[in-house]
């Protein structure tokens, strides 16, 4: 079988051989159990583990998880009856109510059993696993294609100058090295056409993989409904699902802007409280992204809301019945903040500044030496630096800036800050 490239599989193989458990969370149909197949072949073909000694097991099989619940030495000892090393395999591993407690009794009496599990709601995988797994636990999180996966899968040739340009921002956000004054950009307008697409999708593994817009909106339809019957009403108990679509539709229509738990609260007649525990399911379920401000003056900058934004654009999109193209639609700029977020997220932590002035910067590095980054989707064709960034280099001195452009290379210098221009597909 012919697999999607998924950058965690490498990380994952580099410490597979290492005692400790190891997890894997995401969100549903992101593709952990098809992660789960590559490396199992990995294993056999290029590891030398033999078939028998890797055993793969999904707590959806209730009979299993009930078996695992009541007696885990037993279980293990039933798939794994010899001696030697055994790599187990659990998929849904968050349906078991006993899973930490199980996996440490497993963990600290067979030395030989090599653990890896994966959930779909960090909510209650890291719950039932801290408190009992504390130095025995890695943990990944496998999250939707990002844009260089999904351009592996349309355009190798053109994933691998996307790698080459990107590597530069990286360095920079990591403080490594500062990058290349400038690049030629001959490919910008190839790469704009698939972000476009990318964006207007998203990056399900499934709808990556279909082949019209029809079969694209099919399959997210089926993400959307899958997600509400299994982790939100079965798994996770909440029983008034109409509320519930109504909340997820009401913000992804609010999507990059401000949080307000209480006007979210009035128009969907609810509460406080319960609006607040509907939106940590939302964010431990891999559905949204809440972006905190940015704070070091405690007089002039806002300390408390939070910004709303999904981590995958496609998912949104349907949510508000849009798919069209960025170049057909209002909310553009948000699509492209909320890109330029999801590319960046799991690379360097962000934060958005605001004061109470309203001057506002779209992400702040958080690090010693904060970078900001503003996101104006629009042709530039010389080095503008807007007031907000101005604004924020006054009081921080930055020694480094960057405005991600829809297609325009370029540096600035406004003091002792050096601003980078970038174009977003190169994000």
């Amino acid at each position: 079988m012919e697999y999607i490239y998924r950058i965690l599989l490498d990380d994952i193989k580099r410490w597979v051989d290492r005692r400790e458990i190891m997890a894997i969370r995401g969100p549903r149909q992101s593709g952990k159990t098809t992660l789960l197949r590559m490396l199992i072949e990995w294993l056999q073909n290029e590891h030398d583990v033999s078939k028998d000694r890797i055993i793969y097991v999904t707590f959806e099989d209730r009979e299993l998880l009930d078996s695992f619940t009541i007696d885990p030495i037993g279980f293990i000892e039933r798939y794994a009856p010899e001696d030697g090393k055994y790599y187990f395999i659990i998929d849904e591993a968050q349906y078991c109510n006993k899973l930490g407690e199980n996996l440490k009794l497993i963990y600290d009496t067979k030395e030989n059993i090599k653990l890896i599990v994966t959930g779909s709601s960090s909510l209650e995988l890291t719950a039932q696993t801290g408190k009992f797994l504390v130095g025995r636990l890695f943990e990944f999180e496998l999250m939707p294609l990002n844009f260089y996966e999904f351009l592996i899968v349309k355009d190798k040739g053109l994933a691998s100058i996307f790698q080459r340009e990107q590597l530069k921002l990286l360095n920079l956000l990591s403080g490594t090295k500062t990058p290349a004054t400038k690049s030629k950009g001959a490919f910008i307008g190839e790469m704009l056409e698939y972000l476009d697409e990318f964006v207007s999708f998203g990056g399900y593994p499934e709808v990556v993989k279909s082949r019209s817009d029809k079969e694209k909106n099919i399959v997210l339809k089926g993400i959307v409904n899958t997600y509400i019957e299994k982790d939100v009403l079965s798994y996770l108990h909440i029983t008034d699902t109409i509320k519930f679509r109504k909340l997820i539709t009401l913000l992804a229509a609010s999507n990059g802007t401000m949080l307000k738990i209480g006007d979210i609260a009035s128009q969907i007649s609810s509460y406080f409280k319960e609006v607040e525990k509907l939106l940590n399911i939302l964010e431990q379920t891999y559905v949204l992204s809440l972006v905190r401000p940015y704070h070091k003056n405690l007089v002039t900058e806002l300390r408390k809301n939070p910004k709303i934004y999904f981590m995958d654009t496609g998912l949104r999109n349907y949510l508000v019945s849009d798919m069209n193209s960025l170049g057909k639609r209002q909310d553009a700029g948000i699509l492209a903040e909320n890109f330029v977020l999801n590319e960046l997220r799991q690379k360097v932590k962000l934060n958005y500044w605001r004061t109470t002035s309203k001057t506002e910067v779209d992400f702040v590095t958080n690090r010693t030496d904060p970078i900001p980054i503003e996101v104006k989707l629009s042709h530039f064709q010389k080095e503008v630096v807007t007031k907000s960034m101005h604004g924020f280099l006054g009081p921080y001195k930055s020694r480094y800036g960057i405005i991600v452009t829809k297609d325009f290379w370029g540096q600035k210098k406004i003091g002792k800050s050096e601003i980078k221009f970038v174009p977003i597909c190169y994000i």
